[in-house]
């Protein structure tokens, strides 16, 4: 028998879409479309990974992040939301998912990461900090930049980015865009 999972999505579509993939992987999969009833769930013990939105009708997301992990800190969590932004995937992952996934979404890249969640050695980790609701100096929506964003997230802490350095090499056209982001950036 598969892992139960626990998803909590308010829109039945993307409920429906999960349900129906981790299904036939061999998941029991157990769909909610509000906050409370996911919470009652960990809270009772159940569920091998969670799978959560950001904004639901009673509850954000993020904030459910750090009470799951007080209570069951081996419990994964995959974040997924609407709110493609450097700023959104910094918070699930400094609040303590195991992933942060952009939508729409890729279902053969949430398989993959469930897949991942579920079988990944068990630690628990502690949510850092809160994070600084400021406005970040990334811009961009497409998947490379989600990419980037997921990357940025899990590899420098939000307190060490006025102190971080990195280089990106790229054609002359990305070159010509991160050079405008980087005044911006300094303008700011």
């Amino acid at each position: 028998m598969g892992a139960t999972i626990l998803v909590a999505d308010d829109d039945r579509a993307i409920r429906t879409v999960l349900n129906q993939a981790l299904a036939r992987l061999g998941h029991d999969v157990r769909m909610t479309g509000n906050a409370a009833t996911l919470w009652r769930w960990v809270a009772d013990g159940e569920g091998d990974l969670v799978i959560t939105d950001v904004i639901m009708p009673d509850e954000n997301g993020l904030d459910l992040i750090p009470r799951i992990k007080k209570m069951r800190p081996e419990l994964r969590v995959i974040v997924m939301s609407a709110q493609s932004t450097l700023l959104t995937a910094v918070k699930a992952t400094e609040r303590g998912a195991f992933e942060y996934l952009p939508k729409p979404f890729d279902l053969r890249e949430l398989v993959s990461v469930v897949e991942r969640a579920l079988s990944a050695p068990t630690t628990a980790t502690r949510p850092q900090d809160e994070v600084d609701d400021g406005q970040l100096p990334l811009i961009g929506r497409s998947p490379a930049m989600q990419e980037i964003y997921r990357a940025i997230a899990r590899l420098i802490p939000v307190r060490s980015w006025s102190r971080a350095r990195c280089m990106i090499l790229a054609s002359a056209a990305p070159r010509r865009l991160l050079r405008s982001i980087w005044r911006r950036f300094r303008a700011s």
